[in-house]
């Protein structure tokens, strides 16, 4: 346990004293969010109104749970390129060969990368009053666990590329190629209704459309909207054609950063 929280520790410090790296990430999210609730919230508003007769749905609001999720996915999966710098200055070298175990050093890294995704996370809340969301505190305190949960999830899917990578630019490189059709086809941006059925099969294999809805059923009145709008918006969402349940989605998020962490462990025992 000390092993754990001594590489948990030592990640957030080294997050806390990088403050570029504190103020860049937030560049993409913001920019999403200025881009997609900005720039494209009126049509969107508009065509909803115009399928549903829904005068007052606000778009900003549907996607800035989204915008929260891409900002822990975008962190905490970043953050897991510390593995593959701690194993060029020999600092992942050294705590292979102490008494720590891999799956403590693994759960470690996740628990240090979930904790600056999730510190991210919290921050890009305070944007909420300026954006005209509000959220009441019971609903803020069931967030916060399940904001981690994510994160981990994230963490965990991070943790494993780095350890199948042996340097920085191929890390960045897949990452890359990851992250964007993941956010895309997640329903954060927008809803991921009458898809062709090929785009619907990846919906529904992709991790980050679970966080999402899980996030967009916390922080949106869902109930309170109609059934058309819940169906334009994509609120309704299936796991090949069964409706999907709060506690379904956090069963799924859990086994599957469970799951990362057991893989990245066998990566981990194989190359060192």
């Amino acid at each position: 346990m000390e092993g754990i929280i001594a590489i948990w520790q030592r990640d957030i410090i080294k997050f806390f004293r990088d403050r570029p790296r504190m103020i860049g990430s937030f560049s993409m999210p913001i920019l999403f969010l200025i881009v997609f609730g900005v720039g494209m919230g009126g049509a969107m508003e508009s065509l909803v109104a115009a399928g549903t007769d829904a005068e007052e749905f606000n778009y900003v609001e549907f996607i800035f749970p989204g915008i929260v999720s891409m900002t822990l996915l975008m962190t905490s999966i970043f953050s897991s390129l510390s593995v593959i710098q701690d194993r060029d200055f020999g600092y992942m070298r050294e705590i292979l060969v102490s008494p720590v175990s891999r799956v403590n050093i693994a759960i470690g890294k996740m628990l240090g990368s979930a904790s600056v995704a999730f510190v991210q996370g919290v921050m890009m809340l305070v944007l909420m009053p300026f954006l005209g969301i509000r959220i009441d505190f019971v609903s803020f305190l069931q967030l916060l666990p399940v904001m981690f949960m994510i994160a981990c999830a994230f963490a965990s899917l991070g943790l494993l590329v780095a350890s199948l990578l042996n340097s920085m630019q191929g890390f960045q490189l897949v990452v890359n190629i990851l992250v964007m059709p993941m956010i895309f086809m997640s329903g954060a941006l927008f809803p991921l209704n009458n898809m062709p059925a090929w785009v619907d099969f990846l919906v529904t294999l992709n991790p980050v459309t679970y966080g999402v809805d899980l996030m967009k059923h916390i922080m949106i009145d869902v109930e309170s909207l109609s059934p058309m709008v819940r169906e334009e918006m994509g609120l309704n969402l299936t796991f090949f054609g069964q409706p999907v349940t709060t506690a379904g989605e956090v069963l799924f998020l859990l086994g599957f950063t469970a799951l990362l962490i057991l893989l990245a462990t066998l990566t981990f025992r194989r190359k060192n």
